[in-house]
């Protein structure tokens, strides 16, 4: 994790965007060499600052608690993980942070959904150009949403799929940690390997599954994961 030298001296190229004052951004990526190479772009205007970088979810979420940024630059990883986790750390510590995720694609609705849901303001494709990103950034600043290349009018469309997918979890009951378990268990995890990767033992693993499996009325994990298909559990989560 770096806290970096506000005090650098702005460069000497023109702004790529009409912001009026200095937005403070922490970037978080697992590789060192992105993360260099996005900073070094950003900082070609002079009214952006790089305030923070951070290569894992502990840092991230450190760095938005105790800097409060405007910007958290995410970028998506292979897995997703790295980000998403990012995300729900986030919005646990309740900060008014600005989260724009760097994605391979804004294709599949579940990335641009679930980033949504969990408080995310922007999705920009990696393959996009750099004015792409300077203007999502603007964009979010100003309170708005940016999907792709523009801001886009299905991000409402989302947002309905988002409070039926809310809908359809919240009549089975089923919590925040006992959805992260349930998809652990389709994705084939022993309660051991679910238990070190959350940080909880296995016993208290098992004590979630007892209450998943009484909640749906699955007797064992095929039955939960059939249940889960049918129902969509989830589906955009």
């Amino acid at each position: 994790m770096q806290f970096l030298d506000a005090s650098a001296p702005d460069t000497l190229v023109e702004p790529l965007m009409p912001l009026m004052h200095t937005v403070r951004i922490v970037i978080a990526d697992e590789q060192p060499i992105f993360r260099d190479g996005l900073r070094c772009l950003l900082e070609t205007a002079p009214t952006l600052r790089i305030v923070g970088e951070a290569s894992r979810v502990e840092e991230a979420a450190a760095l938005v608690r105790d800097l409060v940024p405007d910007i958290l630059i995410l970028s998506v990883t292979s897995s997703g993980r790295f980000s998403f986790e990012s995300l729900e750390r986030m919005a646990d510590l309740g900060v008014p942070v600005r989260t724009i995720l760097l994605t391979g694609s804004v294709d599949s609705p579940e990335v641009m959904t679930a980033a949504i849901q969990l408080g995310a303001c922007g999705v920009v494709p990696k393959h996009s150009g750099a004015h792409v990103l300077f203007n999502s950034i603007e964009s979010v600043m100003a309170g708005n949403y940016w999907v792709g290349h523009e801001c886009v009018s299905n991000v409402a469309a989302s947002m309905k799929e988002l409070e039926a997918t809310s809908r359809r979890t919240k009549k089975f009951g089923l919590t925040r940690r006992e959805l992260e378990i349930l998809r652990s268990v389709l994705q084939g995890e022993t309660n051991k390997e679910i238990g070190r990767r959350v940080s909880i033992s296995a016993n208290t693993v098992k004590r979630h599954l007892s209450h998943i499996f009484d909640k749906v009325g699955a007797s064992n994990r095929v039955e939960l994961a059939r249940f889960a298909t049918h129902h969509q559990l989830l589906d955009r989560i």
